[in-house]
């Protein structure tokens, strides 16, 4: 199939051509879904160089398993799972990166900041995400940022069902903390 035929074409049809190992199909795939993935990447490690070589790392890892696919209409599930697996191998393979940035990330001090600046400063997201532990901040982005139930994050990550909901409780609980107008967590 054509390029141009395959841009138009429904995403279960490419898949399909994908899994026949089908280069062009494929390439599409990785088009249509690329800043998807990439996105989530950024989410997880904060770092958007970064996120794009675990990016590549998940697709070629998807091109690798991509026999292994069920049923083309799982695809999106599937190459998410793909990633957040691809992220978590390289957050055991070295923790040091990836583990909780609290301890780096001092509180905005009130001093040369206007009024609504130190409120910007506390309310960075992207900030505060990097300070919950590993587990917190998958779980956490997978539920608010890519909308998973928590059954699709337990079989997205391969954890039990009352890991997902105790880490996305409490990561939401240390983000709204952090994000408040006091900035303060404690943990119990």
């Amino acid at each position: 199939m054509s390029p141009s035929a395959l841009a138009g074409a429904a995403d279960a049809s490419v898949v399909a051509l994908a899994v026949s190992g089908d280069h062009q199909a494929f390439a599409e795939l990785v088009r249509r879904r690329q800043g998807m993935i990439r996105e989530l990447m950024r989410r997880l490690s904060g770092d958007r160089a970064f996120a794009e070589d675990l990016a590549q790392q998940a697709f070629v890892q998807a091109w690798r398993q991509l026999g292994k696919l069920q049923s083309p209409l799982a695809f999106g599930g599937w190459l998410r799972a793909i990633a957040v697996n691809v992220w978590l191998q390289e957050a055991r393979r070295a923790p040091a990166r990836f583990e909780s940035a609290e301890a780096d990330l001092p509180e905005p001090k009130p001093e040369g900041l206007g009024p609504g600046e130190l409120a910007a400063a506390r309310l960075d997201l992207s900030r505060a995400l990097l300070r919950l532990r590993e587990a917190e901040r998958v779980c956490v982005v997978l539920a608010y940022a890519e909308g998973l139930s928590h059954g699709e994050i337990a079989a997205a990550t391969g954890w039990p069902l009352g890991t997902v909901k105790s880490n996305v409780a409490r990561g939401s609980e240390r983000l709204r903390a952090w994000l408040s107008p006091e900035g303060e967590y404690h943990e119990r």
